[in-house]
């Protein structure tokens, strides 16, 4: 087959593409707030809720920061998006499970984040809000998961959220607008390499 040949089959598979696109974009008329959810074993969940976040921002939306179970403050996305005009900031953690040890504490400590959370998701200002590692509160049965549902489901009705966590419950998944799965395929910490500053922190 000659170059004119394949150049014109090219031109003409494109051309069929562009229609089948143009033809979903235009049946994709509705405008709501999402819920999206970032789950998976692999590494860029939050990461990739922080990139919505900064999309946001650029539109001169305002967000609100949720971090459960987290606790550190000294973390590049929280030192950069905290000074940021337009952001709530909260790290609502002790840390994980196996740092604290302590069930009770963990419980409450869940429940006070949540009522933050509560009411940035009733903030009709807030356009985004997202739930950082908030799965493993429902996993481990700090916070239930019908409640934290209906809070979402009974937000302002422009407002989008996106949760992040391994392990997300199927009931929030059936209630999810939007579900990526991140898969661990290989890790640097596997290898013996520590947690590195503008990557992992």
């Amino acid at each position: 087959m000659s170059a004119e040949e394949k150049n014109t089959r090219h031109a003409a598979r494109m051309v069929r593409k562009k229609a089948v696109i143009d033809a979903a974009i235009e049946q994709a008329n509705q405008e709501k707030g999402l819920l999206l959810i970032l789950t998976g074993n692999g590494k860029g969940k939050s990461s990739s809720a922080f990139g919505m976040m900064a999309r946001a921002l650029g539109y001169g939306m305002k967000v609100g920061v949720a971090q459960f179970i987290k606790s550190r403050k000294d973390t590049g996305e929280e030192g950069f998006f905290s000074r940021q005009p337009n952001v709530e900031w909260h790290v609502l953690g002790e840390g994980f499970t196996w740092d604290t040890q302590d069930r009770e504490r963990d419980i409450s400590t869940a429940q006070a984040g949540w009522k933050i959370a509560q009411q940035m998701l009733s903030d009709p200002e807030i356009s985004l809000v997202i739930l950082d590692e908030i799965t493993y509160t429902m996993k481990y049965g700090y916070l239930d998961t019908a409640q934290i549902l209906a809070d979402i489901a009974a937000r302002p009705p422009m407002q989008h959220v996106v949760i992040t966590g391994r392990g997300a419950p199927q009931a929030l998944i059936d209630a999810a607008d939007t579900v990526s799965e991140i898969m661990d395929v290989k890790h640097a910490w596997r290898a013996g390499i520590k947690a590195q500053p503008g990557i992992d922190l």
